[in-house]
């Protein structure tokens, strides 16, 4: 779970940096797909083992 969690703060981390600099609005998108799909996989995943 540690590692879903540090990967979330990763792609959250890259999409502010996207929205902050305006030539990186690419990396913003991409860095919130990676943040709604982790979010999704982490969330399945729990579900799974309890």
């Amino acid at each position: 779970m540690g590692i879903i969690i540090g990967l979330l703060v990763i792609w959250l981390i890259l999409s502010i940096v996207g929205f902050v600099v305006k030539g990186l609005i690419w990396l913003a998108i991409i860095g919130l797909v990676l943040f709604v799909a982790t979010g999704v996989w982490g969330w399945l995943k729990r579900k799974t083992n309890a």
